[in-house]
C-alpha cells in the first residue's frame, strides 16, 4: 500500500496508471485519502524530524519539503513554432 502511494507520488503518474502490483488503484488512492485527512502523513514528518533532529541529522536552515510541480509549455520542450 504504502509503496504504491509513494510510487504515485514520486512519478506524478495519475492514480489510474497505478501498476497492478501496487494492487487496485481506487484502494490506495482511498487508503491515501483516509490517512491524509487522519493526519497520518504529518504525524510520520513529524516523528521522522524528531528522530533526526535528536541524532543531529538535520540542518535547519537547509531543511525544507518542496511540493512545487512545474510543466513547461510543450514549445519549450522543442516544438515546432509556427511563424506567420
Amino acid at each position: 500500500m504504502v509503496d504504491g502511494i509513494l510510487w504515485t507520488l514520486k512519478t506524478g503518474a495519475p492514480w489510474r496508471d497505478l501498476p497492478e502490483r501496487f494492487g487496485p488503484w481506487q484502494t490506495v488512492y482511498n487508503r491515501f485519502r483516509l490517512w491524509t485527512r487522519l493526519g497520518l502523513w504529518d504525524r510520520i514528518l513529524k516523528e521522522v524530524q524528531t528522530d533526526s533532529n535528536i541524532g543531529g541529522n538535520i540542518e535547519w536552515e537547509l531543511f525544507c519539503i518542496d511540493g512545487s510541480n512545474i510543466r513547461a509549455h510543450r514549445c519549450a520542450a522543442g516544438a515546432q513554432k509556427k511563424f506567420w
